[in-house]
């Protein structure tokens, strides 16, 4: 479809429960809005570009400012001699514990080589040798060196930086520093845009719109929820919690993934913490105790390069054992010239807090980097509401399971991009009937309250993440999350009470900080009572009151969606495959839900 001949847009109103904001001042039309700007967000907007769909990208920060920047590792695909998509296919169950979905993960596997190579195409320059040969490394879980890396350890610099590039060539619009708030619908009940708003002065500012018929989040993770993580600052969990005021599904968010290895500043150390890639271990570096005992040999046939949650578990273990709060990475037998050429970021990182890997080990302790769950999709990135998708962090495909293999996250990212602007395009290529002409948004200001969620105030921001490192971290137990539970719930309940005048502080106002908070709150509020929930240890789930992995209770899913009343509902799948999503034709109006 040309701009040209391109619909009007729907009638958009707020779609199901909502944050309070002010009415949209401005708003801009498209044919599909992307929201994020790493791998995922910006693969999708090209391929919806060059489908000659109008593409609009929003993002929260600077267009090259998402977690993509910050992976170190690399992408992992089978372009290596000797390697195929089938045995990549079974690195990735076995690191999934049982939950993948084999098709999402053959999906990936299989597409994937070709997806890194069109990456290549676009200007991702990767790490090759004297002959031209990609470089391949190894990490954690894998059996074969499939870990595509540039600039040593700056792979996802590299990337950002080969599609920031094309998006600005070829001209594509983009909003920045822009945080999303909600989801638009239409008259028959389908996607129809998001509410922003943008932070500081530019061509908009404030509270708006983008009015669109196909919106596809890519906001990365929610790494934020906790004191310590490896995620930036943006990663807030803001699509996970716009898709369940939707009224969409998420699953399996009670799997977050704890990076074994991240540089451990010292106990307390709060916000974003440096990560050292799991290419370390796969270049040869091993785990010790304060001792110099390497500890991982007894433990996995693979020693360091066991799954990442299986390393987590084996740090934590030691650590409590011998009453420490960190481990060490030792590669002083790399020499200077490695660390230099191999390892620059992690190089410099370390020697900025003091730290020299060169003569030295490196303190490490594990931290939050991933959430192997999120919205649920079906292998087109379609989620439960029509005409939105996901992808990337942000979205359950089926791919990770219980515990995401090292560096398959940028790949799916990748695959899945594509697949959602394949069918984006599909879907606008379809003849449709005539749709009436497009009302401005409605404002969340004047919607019914039972449907606004309370706005947390920032200074919650703290409470929420330490609550959630004490009890809903690396080790979990009833004990610990039902704490976390009531200590969560009671920061959602005195948001609910009305202000006291005789009490001293505000209510919270609109803005960005009490929105984030309030993403985050919700977030955490879903991922604390899926872990309750799931009575066993499985993959990054590691429940201490039930150390066995369960395959009769709990060979499945658990799925959330947010209630009209606010209330969260579980639901447990009857097996380990995902229910199908039964995406809506969206050529073919529908009656409003009652």
């Amino acid at each position: 479809m040309t701009a040209e001949s391109a619909r009007e847009p729907r009638p958009a109103r707020p779609a199901g429960i909502q944050l309070t904001a002010p009415v949209p001042g401005w708003a801009l039309d498209a044919d599909v809005v992307v929201v994020g700007s790493g791998v995922a967000g910006l693969t999708t907007a090209l391929r919806c570009t060059a489908a000659g769909l109008r593409t609009v990208v929003v993002t929260k920060a600077r267009l090259d400012d998402g977690s993509t920047r910050w992976a170190q590792g690399g992408i992992a695909a089978a372009l290596g001699e000797g390697d195929t998509p089938e045995q990549h296919l079974s690195d990735t169950l076995v690191a999934g514990a049982g939950l993948c979905d084999e098709a999402a993960v053959r999906t990936l596997v299989t597409e994937g080589p070709d997806a890194v190579r069109r990456l290549i195409g676009t200007g991702a320059r990767f790490d090759t040798s004297a002959a031209g040969d990609l470089q391949l490394t190894r990490e954690g879980g894998h059996h074969r060196r499939r870990i595509a890396h540039a600039g040593g350890d700056a792979t996802g610099a590299e990337i950002s930086r080969a599609l920031v590039d094309a998006v600005r060539e070829a001209s594509l619009r983009t909003v920045e520093n822009a945080l999303v708030l909600d989801l638009l619908k239409d008259e028959h009940g389908n996607t129809s845009g998001v509410t922003l708003h943008v932070m500081g002065e530019g061509q908009h500012d404030g509270v708006g719109a983008v009015r669109a018929p196909a919106v596809v989040l890519a906001t990365g993770g929610m790494g934020q929820v906790f004191s310590a993580t490896t995620n930036p600052a943006v990663s807030t969990g803001d699509g996970v919690a716009l898709a369940l005021r939707a009224g969409a599904e998420v699953s399996d968010l009670e799997f977050v993934q704890f990076h074994p290895t991240v540089l451990f500043l010292g106990a307390g150390s709060e916000g974003q913490q440096p990560l050292v890639s799991e290419a370390v271990r796969g270049e040869g570096a091993h785990l010790v105790d304060a001792d110099g005992v390497r500890f991982m040999l007894d433990q996995h046939e693979l020693a360091e390069l066991a799954p990442r949650d299986i390393v987590a578990k084996a740090i934590m273990r030691r650590m409590r054992e011998q009453g420490a709060d960190h481990m060490y990475l030792d590669a002083r037998h790399f020499g200077a010239e490695m660390w230099a050429t191999r390892f620059p970021t992690i190089l410099a990182a370390c020697r900025s807090h003091g730290i020299d890997p060169v003569t030295e080990p490196v303190p490490v302790a594990p931290a939050a980097h991933y959430a192997s769950g999120g919205v649920r999709t079906d292998l087109r990135g379609r989620t439960t509401v029509p005409g939105l998708y996901a992808c990337g962090e942000v979205a359950c495909t089926g791919v990770h399971g219980a515990n995401r293999l090292a560096s398959n996250s940028l790949l799916e990212g990748l695959v899945f991009a594509e697949r959602i602007a394949a069918d984006i395009a599909a879907v606008a290529a379809a003849p449709r009937p005539a749709t009436p002409a497009a009302q401005p948004a409605t404002s969340t200001a004047t919607a019914d309250s039972a449907a606004l969620l309370p706005l947390i105030a920032p200074e919650a921001r703290l409470t929420i993440q330490r609550i959630m490192s004490e009890g809903a971290s690396v080790l979990r137990s009833a004990t610990s999350l039902g704490v976390a539970a009531e200590a969560l719930e009671a920061v959602y309940q005195d948001a609910l009470r009305p202000a006291d005048p005789a009490e001293p502080g505000k209510p919270a106002q609109p803005g960005v900080e009490s929105w984030e908070t309030s993403n985050l709150l919700c977030v955490a509020r879903v991922l604390v009572a899926a872990a309750l929930e799931r009575e066993e240890t499985r993959g990054c789930h590691w429940r201490e009151d039930f150390p066995e992995r369960d395959e009769t209770d709990w060979h499945r899913h658990l799925v959330v969606r947010l209630g009209t009343g606010r209330a969260l509902e579980l639901s447990r799948t009857d097996t380990p495959a995902f229910p199908a999503v039964h995406p809506v034709d969206l050529s073919v109006p529908r009656e409003p839900s009652p």
